[in-house]
């Protein structure tokens, strides 16, 4: 893998930090052309993609270094070091929607009207960061004859990182389709904590990177038991009359 793009003088170019980097630009951007179109200031779509990003950030260092507490408190210093990867993206879903809904109060706008407007553009930024995730070489699926080399691990391993990548553009397009059609407000964000959740539920499975915790699953998968359940009961009760 690549983790490591180039140096220009003392500085060193991280493919993982280019890839966020880049996800944030294009996504944030898509979001803010959107909001142009559907009447909704795009400064505070702007502002909101902006602290999201760096409060979902924050939140997804927090739960990966909690997840791997031994090591870190070995090594307190490596806690600060993002380019080599280590974020967990359902803490980074949990505080940077609820830095979110914050903002979005204050500023007295539609909380599941915005969060239907930008959600499809945060599966697309996803996907975008999971090709940083390749390239960085974390993230990794277990050992397998039909995988990818991977020179860090010298091992072939299954690419759940391109998995990922495809069943993410494919929720983005899916909830664009379903964005640009009559639906009730947050229909569209649930609908992404539906798809994202049952797709990390399966992709679980062919990663090697978590542990069990308890009846063969990982912490995620339970966490995406929770997500897929709350949000599709959210969902059905959207299609109640009266609703």
């Amino acid at each position: 893998m690549y983790p490591e793009i180039c140096k220009i003088g003392p500085i060193t170019i991280y493919s993982y930090g280019l890839l966020m980097a880049a996800a944030f630009l294009i996504s944030s951007a898509l979001a803010v052309q959107q909001a142009k179109r559907k009447g909704f200031d795009p400064e505070s779509i702007f502002n909101l993609s902006f602290i999201a990003f760096i409060c979902g950030v924050a939140g997804a260092r927090i739960l990966y270094v909690a997840e791997n507490a031994p090591y870190y408190l070995k090594n307190p210093l490596e806690i600060f070091m993002l380019q080599r990867g280590g974020l967990s993206w359902y803490g980074g879903l949990i505080i940077g929607a609820l830095c979110g809904v914050i903002f979005l109060k204050k500023k007295k706008l539609s909380i599941y009207g915005i969060l239907d407007l930008i959600v499809p553009f945060v599966a697309l930024g996803q996907a975008i960061g999971r090709v940083g995730c390749l390239l960085n070489g974390c993230c990794y699926g277990k050992v397998s004859r039909f995988g990818i080399y991977f020179n860090i691990y010298d091992s072939v391993l299954i690419p759940t990182q391109i998995y990922s990548s495809l069943a993410l553009l494919l929720i983005f397009i899916i909830l664009r389709r379903l964005q640009e059609r009559p639906h009730s407000r947050g229909a569209v964000f649930f609908t992404y904590l539906v798809l994202y959740s049952a797709q990390r539920f399966f992709i679980e499975f062919l990663r090697a990177d978590n542990q069990i915790i308890i009846f063969g699953l990982t912490l995620f998968q339970l966490i995406s038991i929770a997500i897929f359940l709350s949000a599709g009961y959210k969902l059905i009760s959207m299609r109640r009359p009266g609703k």
